[in-house]
Order: C-alpha cells, then sequence, then structure tokens
C-alpha cells in the first residue's frame, strides 16, 4: 500500500501508509514519541504520524508541521489549529489518518483476524452474525474487520473511544455507506485492500449526503 490521499466524501480527507517512516515529512516530536516506545509500538506509532503528515502536507498545508496534542480519552488534536480535526489509525506496518476542516472525523484501519471467535462475531454483528456465518472463513473474518473498522471510526469521531461501546454500533455488513447518530461513514473498499473506514459528523448547515465518487 503506497501512501495516498483519498477524499472520502466532500471535505474528508484520509491518506494511508505503509512501510518505512516517512522521515523527511515527520517532526522531531513525532520522532522523539516514537524513541520512548518499545520497538513494534515504535514501528506503529511512526505509521500512523507518517500517514497523518502525509496527508497534512497535501490537503492541509498549513498543518504539515503542527503538533500533535491529546484531549480527553487519547483523542489527537492540532495545537493552535481547532478548525482541523484529525484522527489516526495504525495496524501493524499501516498507519491511517483522516483529517476535515470544521467536522468531527475518525478513521479506522484493521488486518482481517486470522481467527474469530463466535462469541466476538455475534457481540458486534448482533443481528447481521447469520449473514456473515454463511461466507467462507476467509471472506467473513474480512468483513468482520470492515464492519469492526465502522464502529471504531464512529467512536473515534464522537471522541468517546470503547467508552463509546463500539461493538454496540448497528452496522449492516458488505455495504460502503451508512450513519449512526449524528454521523455518516464511508468504507473506502475502493481505495484499500485492508479494512479502512472513517466517520463524520455533517457541517452545521449540510442537510443531505452526497456519496463522492
Amino acid at each position: 500500500m503506497t501512501p495516498r490521499t483519498v477524499e472520502a466524501a466532500p471535505g474528508i480527507w484520509v491518506a494511508t501508509h505503509q512501510g518505512p517512516p516517512a522521515r523527511h515529512l515527520l517532526t522531531d516530536e513525532d520522532l522523539a514519541g516514537a524513541g520512548r516506545l518499545p520497538g513494534w509500538q515504535a514501528a506503529q506509532h511512526l505509521a500512523g504520524r507518517s500517514a497523518l503528515r502525509h496527508l497534512l502536507t497535501a490537503r492541509f498545508p498549513e498543518a504539515a508541521r503542527a503538533r500533535v496534542v491529546y484531549g480527553p480519552h487519547g483523542r489527537p488534536e492540532l495545537a493552535g489549529l481547532p478548525r482541523i480535526d484529525i484522527s489516526v489509525s495504525h495496524d501493524g506496518e499501516l498507519g491511517a489518518a483522516c483529517a476535515a476542516r470544521d467536522r468531527a472525523v475518525g478513521v479506522d484501519i484493521q488486518h482481517a483476524p486470522e481467527v474469530l471467535r463466535p462469541g466476538l462475531l455475534r457481540r458486534c454483528l448482533k443481528q447481521h452474525a447469520p449473514v456473515l456465518d454463511r461466507l467462507p472463513p476467509a471472506r467473513r473474518n474480512l468483513e468482520f474487520a470492515w464492519v469492526w473498522t465502522v464502529q471504531e471510526a464512529c467512536v473515534k469521531a464522537a471522541g468517546t473511544g470503547l467508552s463509546g461501546r463500539p461493538w454496540a454500533i448497528d452496522v449492516t455488513p458488505l455495504t460502503r455507506l451508512g450513519s449512526w447518530g449524528a454521523y455518516r461513514w464511508v468504507s473506502l473498499r475502493e481505495h484499500s485492500p485492508v479494512p479502512l473506514s472513517c466517520a463524520f459528523a455533517e457541517p452545521p448547515a449540510a442537510s443531505t449526503f452526497q456519496e463522492a465518487a
């Protein structure tokens, strides 16, 4: 997965990163933060920060080197730039970031699990679990990961993290678009071979949602 930036919906930008850290974009603070972590956590931290710096450089250059701080529930923010909302995710060597202006956003990227416990499937899918149970195991696990990225992205956009009980969010499997309360979500199936979804609040004046091309 080469670094790329896509518009998931109007004004909602998502970037991914895989491979060596983008050291030419990372700040000293990014690198210092990684230096305080164990090896595998440092790699994940740098993957997420690389995706974020790619995205900010491409779409919000005034924030390209802004300091990242953390709010309640560990939600990342850009110091001094409250109008640019960000979210960061990582799984192993993969990093993803989402950003928008004047919109709360959340993003999540996840590899499909090798083993999926039936109890976890039922907890997260509830009445939809039989739909995935009818699929071959590899496809079932992949589709479960797509659902989980939506659930995680939604609670990240809401700023609640796991305390927001992502597993309770109703997500119809095998779909690309949906909503949860005041938030819309998009699964970027056309752009990522690894499950990757983002969620976002509508702008105050918006009354309709149009699918991004």
